[in-house]
């Protein structure tokens, strides 16, 4: 009875398994009976298991069927063009089309005993099949990987949906005419970048990169700060892509030789509505697309969801009820300043105030608040903007950048004449901020007397409360990263892991701060020509934590680790 099962099981690569030596016949009849159970193939049953390398297995297979075996690692799946079956007959047969030589399709099987699937695909495709061997691990990876990738690409965008979505796009100057390129409203073009641009603003992301390389095209979004990989769609698709792309922020589809900015709408429903910055610039294989995603909702989250510490928060709360003096936000592009300034816009945005904001662009739409898109090619500077602003009666002025001597004296000027207002510098602290408007040539006197509050800012990831653990970290590393010693015992820090709810063990982001409001004293060290070094020593001194200690407590609460610390914040 027993050789009669055996006799019934051990065909094909099961005996061949067991002629060669990987497995017995008994556990080849108990891996046959388990997998039947658990209604998977038999040999992903053995590899899932462990009980034979999923090498050894394809080698026997290859040598009992005459086929041959391939190693899909040497194979750069992005230089691949999408398959050409459809996901349910990828899942269906477990095999995955390679490639396309001459008359033949090469067909990636671990199992070469399913002629089933040969035939169905020769039947989907009309074009003759051949199999080629591949390890079961390897395959079940590349099909997942190859899904996912179609999911954001071509073949899953069936939501009639994505076609129905209401953009709109163009500057003020844009001409609004109507582009006749047929493929740029080809409707897999269409849903392709819809669907790119709602994942995007569903996962997060702050930024979108589309970018043209030689022989691949990829789409990253930045998440909590970090650029990833979400598409690689064939690079045959690029100039539609960016084409389509440039037509709905109004850009000139005609024009690939020079950057272009523009920008887009994108209404989600009657309450909601995201804004999208584009800009493009040529490189050597097409035109490179950065969309910033503009969230107006940020500006509403609430000075506490920002990061700020109490005193921190309270500081900046008292320097916005002041009805004169300048407020600066500083720090590097993309550390969140814009959403600093708007906040605290926001806080001030009522009935009886006249508030006026000159930027390039206004990233962030905010009711009450008339808003001016400087644009220099028409005269429209931001010192031109200000002059503008002080002859309309204002309260409240707030300038995207001072950049140069004449935006900053005018800047100050209104400052000085009963009027708050808010900027931004591109410095790395706050005590250097000082020293930069010196060394922009404002006098030291209208510095000392304008200026009421400078915050440094950064933004750092948080840690996934989900899978974040403790860190175990030498005494002596934490003294060295500014940590004083009597605590060094009882402090707890965390590190990041990684789970299905976080990116690589984080999740958003944090602010980190140096809130320096203008004393008496640092007052008198700016008018007798004091350095950063001598203002940054006072603020120590009247206890004003700088950015590095302000990320040290982040550690201390948990928030953040050490590792991400070291990553925002230079000393």
């Amino acid at each position: 009875m027993d050789n009669a099962a055996n006799s019934f099981q051990l065909t094909g690569l099961s005996r061949r398994l067991v002629d060669d030596g990987l497995m017995s016949s008994d556990d080849a009849e108990k891996a046959f009976s388990e997998a039947t159970k658990e209604k998977i193939p038999l040999i992903r049953h053995l590899v899932n298991q462990k009980i034979i390398p999923a090498i050894d297995i394809a080698t026997s297979a290859a040598n009992e069927f005459g086929a041959p075996v391939f190693d899909l690692d040497v194979m750069d799946m992005d230089l691949t063009s999408p398959p050409l079956i459809d996901e349910k007959l990828i899942r269906k047969h477990n095999a995955l089309p390679l490639t396309k030589r001459g008359s033949r399709l090469y067909i990636a099987l671990s199992d070469p005993t399913n002629v089933e699937a040969l035939d169905e695909i020769k039947f989907a495709t009309g074009i003759n099949t051949e199999a080629v061997i591949v390890e079961d691990d390897k395959l079940a990876k590349l099909i997942e990987k190859t899904l996912e990738a179609m999911d954001t690409t071509m073949e899953g965008l069936d939501d009639a949906d994505l076609d129905d979505l209401d953009i709109t796009g163009g500057d003020e100057d844009s001409d609004g005419d109507d582009v006749s390129e047929k493929e740029t409203e080809e409707a897999p073009i269409v849903r392709f970048v819809n669907k790119i641009l709602l994942d995007a603003i569903n996962k997060g992301a702050s930024d979108i990169h589309f970018e043209p390389y030689e022989k691949v095209y990829r789409v990253r979004y930045r998440q909590d700060g970090m650029l990833q990989e979400v598409a690689a769609p064939p690079i045959s698709l690029a100039v539609k892509i960016s084409a389509r792309i440039k037509v709905m922020s109004r850009l000139d589809i005609s024009e690939k030789r020079v950057p272009q900015d523009g920008r887009m709408k994108m209404r989600l429903s009657k309450t909601r509505a995201i804004d999208f910055r584009v800009s493009t610039c040529p490189t050597l294989f097409g035109e490179k697309i950065v969309m910033r995603i503009l969230d107006p909702t940020s500006a509403q989250m609430g000075i506490d969801a920002l990061g700020y510490e109490p005193v921190q928060k309270d500081l900046y709360m008292a320097a916005l009820q002041k009805p004169t003096g300048m407020i600066l936000v500083t720090g590097p592009t993309g550390s969140g300043k814009t959403v600093s300034l708007y906040t605290g816009l926001n806080i001030l945005n009522t009935p009886e105030r006249n508030i006026s904001t000159a930027e390039d662009p206004a990233e962030i739409n905010l009711p009450g608040v008339n808003q001016v898109n400087v644009n220099p090619k028409v005269g429209l500077t931001f010192s031109a903007a200000l002059k503008a602003f002080l002859r309309q009666d204002p309260d409240i002025i707030m300038v995207g950048e001072i950049r140069d001597i004449e935006t900053a004296e005018i800047a100050i000027k209104a400052a000085q004449t009963g009027h708050m207002v808010l900027s931004t510098l591109h410095t790395n602290d706050a005590p250097q901020t000082l020293s930069r408007l010196m060394n922009m040539g404002v006098a030291p006197f209208n510095i000392a007397s304008a200026v009421s509050l400078i915050i440094a800012q950064r933004l750092g990831r948080r840690l996934c409360s989900h899978c974040k653990e403790p860190a175990d970290i030498p005494k002596e590393a934490l003294i060295k990263e500014g940590f004083h010693e009597n605590e060094t015992d009882s402090l707890k820090l965390y590190k990041a892991v990684g789970c299905d709810q976080c990116n690589e063990g984080y999740k958003g982001r944090v602010g980190i701060y140096q809130v320096m409001p203008i004393s008496e004293e640092m007052g008198r060290i700016i008018m007798s020509d004091g350095n950063a070094i001598d203002i940054a020593d006072q603020a120590k001194k009247e206890g004003i934590p700088d950015l590095h200690d302000s990320a040290l407590e982040k550690a201390r609460q948990g928030v953040t680790s050490l590792e991400e610390i070291n990553r925002v914040i230079t000393e």
